[in-house]
C-alpha cells in the first residue's frame, strides 16, 4: 500500500510483509495519523513531559506534583476538591498524590474550619521553598520547549491552547 514519506516526496511502495522496521524507525508510515491534530499533540505532549521530568530530575518532582503545588502556592487554602476540579485531576488520584507530597514535608491538609469534610491545602515553609525552585528548573525546561519548537510558536501554540487551561 502506498504512504507518504514524512518529506512529502512521492509514495513508497511496500508489500505486506516485506521490509522490517523497528518500532523508532521514521520510515514506518503513519497513514491518516499524520494529519490528526490528536496524534500530534500527545507525541508533542509525550516529549514535553520526557524533557520535564528529565529537567526536575534532580528534585524528583512530576508534572502533575507540579501543577498541583503551583496552584496550591497561588491559592493558600483552597480544597482538594477545588484543586482537582481546576486541574482535571480524579479525586482519588488526587488524594495519593497529596500524601506524597505530605510525606516529603511540601504540602499541609489542614482541616476545614467552615466543612469538617474538607481539608484546606497549604505548602509547608519546605514547600514554598522547593515550588520557588521548581519554578526555576521549569522554566529551564520551558527554554528547551521554545529551543525546540521555536520562540514565536511556543507563544502561538500557547495562544491556541489558552481555551482549554
Amino acid at each position: 500500500m502506498p504512504r507518504a514519506t514524512k518529506s512529502g516526496s512521492a509514495p513508497v511502495q511496500r508489500r505486506a510483509g516485506h521490509g522490517r522496521h523497528d518500532a523508532g524507525d521514521d520510515a514506518i508510515g503513519l497513514d491518516a495519523l499524520a494529519g490528526h491534530a490528536g496524534y500530534a499533540v500527545r507525541r508533542f505532549q509525550i516529549w514535553i513531559f520526557q524533557d520535564f521530568i528529565r529537567t526536575l530530575a534532580a528534585v524528583d518532582i512530576r508534572p502533575t506534583q507540579y501543577s498541583v503545588m503551583t496552584v496550591i502556592g497561588a491559592n493558600p487554602g483552597l480544597s482538594q476538591m477545588a484543586v482537582a476540579k481546576r486541574l482535571g485531576i480524579e479525586r482519588a488520584r488526587l488524594v495519593h498524590l497529596l500524601d506524597s507530597l505530605e510525606a516529603r514535608d511540601l504540602v499541609n491538609r489542614i482541616p476545614s474550619a467552615t466543612d469538617r469534610r474538607s481539608h484546606a491545602l497549604h505548602l509547608t515553609a519546605r514547600g514554598r521553598t522547593a515550588l520557588a525552585q521548581f519554578k526555576r528548573l521549569a522554566a529551564e525546561h520551558e527554554r528547551h520547549v521554545a529551543a525546540k519548537i521555536g520562540k514565536a510558536n511556543r507563544e502561538q501554540l500557547l495562544r491556541i491552547l489558552a481555551d482549554f487551561t
